[in-house]
C-alpha cells in the first residue's frame, strides 16, 4: 500500500501542473521553479485528501474514538500511508533537486515523521492520535497559495494576497494551535492505563517527543505568521521586506509539519 502511494505521488506532479496551470500561466514560473511548483501542487492535493479524510475519521469512526490507543486502525493506516507515500515522494524530489530545493531541516522533519508514523503502519497503535495530528494539513493549501502569489510576483498589498494571508493565519491557528489543549488532555488521559503500558518504551518515546517538537515548531511558526499578517494589514512591512521575505521562504519550505 505504501509503495503504491509513493508511485502515484511521483507521477502526479507534472500532471497537476499541466492541469491547473495550462498554457501561459505555467510558463509564468521561471524554469528553476518548475519542480517547486509541482511540489506545491502535489502538497496541496495531498493536504486536502488527508485533511478531509482525517475529519471524516474523527467524526464517524467510532472504534478509533472509543479506544484511541488500540482502536481499529484500518482507515487511519490508509490515511497515514498516503502521507508517508507523499513524504517519501518529497524526499526523492529534494534529493534530485538539492541545489535548488535542498533543506536539511526539511529532510529531518520528514524522516522523524516517517519514523513516528511507522509505528502506526507496522503495529497499528495510536490510531486516534496519529489521525488527529493530520488535521494540521488543512492549513497547508493556504501556505502553498502564498508561495504561488510570491512566485507570480503579486504585490503583498494585493487584495487576494492579503485575504489569503488572513485565512492562512486563522486556519493555521485553528488546526495547529487551538487544538493543542484538547489533544494533550487526551494524551494525559492515557497515562498510567494498561493501553499505554502495552505500547512499550519505543512507541511511547516516539509519540511524546515528536508531538512536543512539532507543537513547539507550530507555536514558532504561528508567531511568525501572525507578525507577518499584522505588518501586511497595517502596512508596516516595507522597511524590513528583505528580512521578512527570507523568513517567509523558510516557513514556506517547511509547511508539512505533521
Amino acid at each position: 500500500m505504501l509503495a503504491r502511494t509513493l508511485r502515484r505521488w511521483c507521477s502526479s506532479g507534472a500532471r497537476l501542473s499541466s492541469l491547473f496551470l495550462p498554457g501561459g500561466e505555467s510558463r509564468a514560473y521561471p524554469p528553476t521553479q518548475t519542480y517547486a511548483t509541482n511540489s506545491r501542487l502535489v502538497s496541496t492535493v495531498h493536504a486536502l485528501i488527508v485533511g478531509l479524510f482525517c475529519l471524516y475519521i474523527l467524526w464517524f469512526d467510532d472504534e478509533v474514538n472509543a479506544n484511541p490507543v488500540w482502536g481499529d486502525p484500518s482507515l487511519v493506516k490508509l490515511n497515514v500511508a498516503i502521507t508517508c507515500g507523499y513524504l517519501l515522494y518529497d524526499l526523492v524530489l529534494l534529493a534530485c533537486n538539492w541545489s535548488t530545493m535542498g533543506d536539511g531541516f526539511f529532510v529531518c522533519h520528514h524522516l522523524a515523521a516517517l519514523y513516528a508514523y511507522g509505528y502506526v503502519l507496522t503495529r497499528g497503535v495510536l490510531p486516534y492520535f496519529a489521525n488527529f495530528r493530520l488535521i494540521s494539513e488543512l492549513s497547508t493549501p493556504f501556505v502553498n497559495q502564498r508561495w504561488f502569489f510570491e512566485a507570480l510576483k503579486y504585490p503583498r498589498s494585493h487584495r487576494m494576497v492579503v485575504s489569503n494571508g488572513v485565512a492562512m493565519a486563522v486556519v493555521f491557528f485553528l488546526v495547529r494551535i487551538a487544538v493543542m489543549p484538547s489533544y494533550w488532555a487526551s494524551v494525559f488521559a492515557t497515562f498510567g492505563t494498561l493501553e499505554f503500558e502495552r505500547l512499550g518504551l519505543g512507541a511511547q518515546v516516539a509519540w511524546i517527543t515528536s508531538c512536543i517538537a512539532l507543537d513547539i515548531l507550530n507555536s514558532v511558526w504561528m508567531y511568525k505568521i501572525t507578525r507577518g499578517c499584522y505588518k501586511v494589514i497595517t502596512g508596516r512591512g516595507g522597511g524590513r521586506k528583505a528580512k521578512e521575505g527570507t523568513e517567509e521562504k523558510k516557513l514556506d519550505a517547511n509547511n508539512h509539519t505533521d
